[in-house]
């Protein structure tokens, strides 16, 4: 028991200064950080001197005005640059799934909609016009051709099955192949 009391009180002890270390790199960090948003700022906006004069304050606008327009732009170039990246990235991706083979189709549900119901759905209130598509189809009759009267004169095939089964039907094939 000594020694388990021993090793557990180590180790909170090692976590505990573990934790104090890691409490002290993150102040560390938060403060270089601030150091170097405080040099970023120093540099590149410098302190704001407001003129006397209104044509100066005017001048001083327009060049504020040049700035933001510029800085603008860049945003708006990262910006594309960055969804046409995505965009490849997205690409690439999709390319690499398929290669692979392992992608689920998703289940199509069957849809059962009438010509009618398409266009309303398509364009909306400017169908008008009624699609009764067997409304327009030829009326063919069927005319009796030669084959199929002879075909209705052979009669029926389970009578001719019948009358070859059985030795007396092999018989009269057998003679009638002579």
């Amino acid at each position: 028991q000594k020694k388990r009391r021993a090793a557990t009180a180590r180790r909170q002890h090692l976590k505990s200064a573990m934790l104090q270390l890691a409490v002290t790199e993150i102040e560390k960090e938060a403060a270089a950080k601030e150091v170097e948003k405080q040099n970023y700022l120093a540099e590149h906006c410098p302190p704001l001197s407001l003129p006397g004069s209104m044509q100066e304050l005017q001048e001083l606008c327009k060049k504020l005005h040049a700035k933001i327009e510029s800085v603008d732009e860049e945003r708006y170039d990262t910006e594309v640059k960055l969804q046409k990246t995505s965009k490849e990235l997205e690409d690439l991706s999709q390319k690499l799934f398929d290669l692979r083979g392992k992608f689920k189709r998703p289940p199509l549900r069957r849809v059962r909609m009438s010509a009618d119901a398409m266009l309303r759905a398509l364009l909306g209130s400017k169908h008008k016009v009624c699609m009764d598509l067997r409304a327009n189809l030829k009326q063919v009759k069927k005319e009796d051709t030669e084959k199929e009267k002879d075909l209705r004169d052979v009669g029926d095939w389970r009578k001719n099955i019948e009358e070859k089964s059985g030795m007396e039907g092999r018989k009269k094939m057998f003679e009638a192949g002579e």
